[in-house]
């Protein structure tokens, strides 16, 4: 028994130089062969145990190290194994139950802190992640420090992106290229552009030391965001040649086809259909859920819903929208991509009822909705149920935005009272709660303008006495309210009317010229040109008046062959054919000509055979305002591209031929 315990002890012995030394280089397959060997001879050794946990890791079987762990509970506690078993299922991606494992382990080591600021991350806890990434870069001294940093960054760009945190400058040294993409991020989340492109070429410069591999799939990683950038500045013709480019690489990273494809998919839009099908397949790659954020899902989701609303498929629109909703009720597009699709199908009352509900079960999110419903009212012709709506939502009720549009609304339908009140109604809001805004005065001028410009002078008085009130060297105000009284109260008008500046201290700055020449001056200045006898006399700024009808102010210019000794034709006037003296043209002597002319004339004059002069041929073109014009207004030809049948030009032709003596039938 001895010799055998001996024996074993031996062969154990070797077999943990052998665990020892497959470690050291790396060869964690044979290492695990070695351990297992052990756990034969004691299958409950913790250290064994332990070994062939982070064997399995390191050869990515995180399955099989976990089912380990969970099988020896008794001898592998959570002090002991903590770290690899919530290693094992944050790589399994089941993140709720990592974060667990590790707030369960009594003492928390810097491989937990770790791990504890990805499993944060993963959760989209960002102020929780930045305070964990800062508590270690404070507490730790390693050659890990880089790798903190650059998840340090990854988190505030995560912040600017999805939460619109304005981030706080850490004072970290772009010194690798993650650094400077994981900036240029930021800088996206903040709308800043053109700083967030130098920021990726400038990571572009960086990428070094890496293998051939590597640098193309960081530079994918680089280009897909320049490309992005390019996509919300506008210029999606550039974006899209940049994305299909990065697809041609054919990228193993998931996550960025992904995201490629969605964005190839909101340019396309309702357009080149059949392409936009073949990007949603990547969207649908395994894996793509565990690499993306929620809201980066949440995106995809949408478009999805809404490609299958412009590919007709209505069943299949409800379906994912119905799907969004149920995972986010309170979240707007669902509902509208519902709406929209009824809409499409020519069920707009069944829409305008979706969004109804919606509104009241969700009245903190109702305002966008409100403003969808009174679009459907406006479209169906419901302009009045269309302000009742707008009306009705009351954050928006004192916004110059919604006053323009519910006074133009209303003004359409001739309901100026309403239009008053929405006035009215803004303006005491204003009076309460920001008296000094320069919205308030402005929309006091508005009213004034409004009820001036229908009749309403009266109730005009109050607003332009506040903003002459506000503003008393305002003549322009003044003036209105001089004119408002003039039909009240004259009295009060004249007494007003004091306070207009005297005429001598307005400078009126008019040219005198220009005035005289333009279209509604009475008399127009002659210009300037030889003068001669009579004609001296209106050199020295004399006009020459304009006769009225009727009148007889200046002497027309008289005909060459004028004789004064003989009286004018009273007649002269009058078209010659209306003249009492007028006897009609004298017809031609010459007789019919037989005989003579091309083969197959005959003796009729050429009007009588021209079909385009007889009275029931119509027009070559429609009259300008008639059915036919309007009718063929989108296909007309533009005149001077126009030939007509029968144009003068073709018959000058043909006479051109005949006198040319060619001979041919008709």
């Amino acid at each position: 028994m001895a010799a055998a315990a001996a024996g074993g002890a031996g062969a154990a012995a070797a077999l943990w130089s052998e665990v020892n030394r497959c470690g050291q280089n790396g060869d964690f397959a044979r290492a695990l062969k070695s351990v297992n060997k052990i756990l034969q001879i004691s299958k409950d050794d913790v250290t064994a145990l332990q070994c062939k946990v982070v064997c399995l890791i390191q050869n990515g079987s995180f399955k099989e190290a976990l089912s380990v762990i969970n099988t020896h509970t008794k001898v592998l506690s959570s002090d002991v194994i903590a770290f690899e078993k919530a290693y094992c299922e944050y790589r399994l991606n089941r993140i709720e139950n990592a974060l667990k494992t590790i707030q369960s382990a009594s003492q928390q080591t810097d491989k937990l802190k770790e791990l504890y600021g990805q499993v944060l991350y993963r959760l989209e806890r960002y102020d929780d992640c930045l305070a964990a990434y800062r508590d270690l870069i404070r507490n730790s001294q390693d050659e890990y420090e880089e790798e903190r940093k650059t998840n340090l960054s990854a988190v505030v760009a995560a912040q600017s992106t999805w939460e619109r945190v304005m981030p706080e400058n850490l004072g970290l040294r772009e010194a690798t290229y993650e650094l400077c993409y994981n900036n240029a991020c930021a800088l996206i989340g903040q709308g800043k552009l053109n700083e967030a492109v130098k920021k990726l070429q400038k990571a572009e410069g960086k990428i070094v030391d890496v293998t051939e591999e590597d640098i193309e799939a960081e530079l994918a990683i680089i280009h897909g965001q320049m490309a992005y950038i390019m996509q919300l500045q506008g210029r999606t013709e550039d974006a899209l040649q940049l994305y299909n480019q990065i697809i041609k690489l054919k990228p193993t990273d998931v996550g960025l086809l992904a995201v490629i494809a969605n964005n190839i998919i909101t340019i396309n839009k309702d357009q080149n259909v059949f392409d936009s099908k073949k990007k949603v397949k990547l969207t649908n790659a395994e894996g793509v859920e565990h690499k993306l954020s929620k809201k980066q899902l949440q995106a995809i989701e949408f478009n999805k819903a809404l490609l299958a609303m412009y590919t007709n498929q209505a069943e299949q629109c409800r379906k994912l929208s119905a799907s969004l909703q149920s995972q986010s009720p309170e979240h707007l597009l669902p509902v509208l991509i519902q709406a929209a699709q009824l809409c499409r199908e020519k069920q707009h009352t069944k829409a305008i009822g979706l969004l109804q509900d919606f509104a009241e079960q969700h009245p903190s999110n109702a305002a966008e909705i409100k403003l969808t419903m009174a679009q459907l009212k406006i479209a169906q012709g419901s302009v009045t149920k269309a302000c009742m709506i707008l009306r009705s939502i009351e954050e928006l009720q004192h916004k110059p935005g919604m006053v323009s549009a519910l006074v133009t609304m209303y003004s359409h339908e001739e309901d100026i009272d309403s239009a008053i009140e929405v006035f009215t109604q803004a303006i005491q809001w204003y009076q309460q709660f920001q008296p000094e805004s320069p919205v308030h005065l402005s929309l006091i001028r508005e009213a004034a303008n409004f009820k001036l410009k229908h009749g309403r002078k009266k109730e005009a008085i109050s607003d332009l006495e506040e903003l002459w009130k506000q503003n008393p060297k305002d003549v322009h105000t003044l003036a209105q309210l001089i004119s408002a009284y003039s039909l009240v109260d004259p009295e009060k008008a004249k007494v007003l009317s004091k306070h207009l500046p005297s005429s001598d201290t307005m400078s009126l700055k008019v040219d005198v010229d220009a005035l005289e020449n333009s279209h509604g001056a009475t008399y127009v200045r002659k210009k300037a040109g030889k003068l001669t006898g009579d004609n001296q006399q209106k050199e020295q700024g004399v006009l020459t008046p304009i006769s009225l009808p009727g009148t007889n102010c200046s002497v027309g210019k008289l005909p060459k062959n004028y004789d004064p000794k003989v009286t004018p034709d009273p007649e002269r006037w009058l078209p010659m054919r209306e003249r009492s003296y007028y006897r009609g043209r004298k017809k031609g002597k010459k007789k019919d000509q037989v005989g003579k002319g091309t083969q197959g004339s005959t003796t009729a004059g050429s009007s009588e055979l021209d079909a385009s002069r007889t009275a029931s041929s119509p027009p070559t073109s429609p009259r300008p305002g008639s059915a036919a014009a309007v009718s063929a207004a989108s296909n007309v030809i533009p005149p001077r591209h126009q030939k007509p049948a029968g144009a003068p030009a073709t018959k000058k032709k043909q006479q051109q031929k005949k006198k040319k003596g060619g001979k041919g039938g008709w």
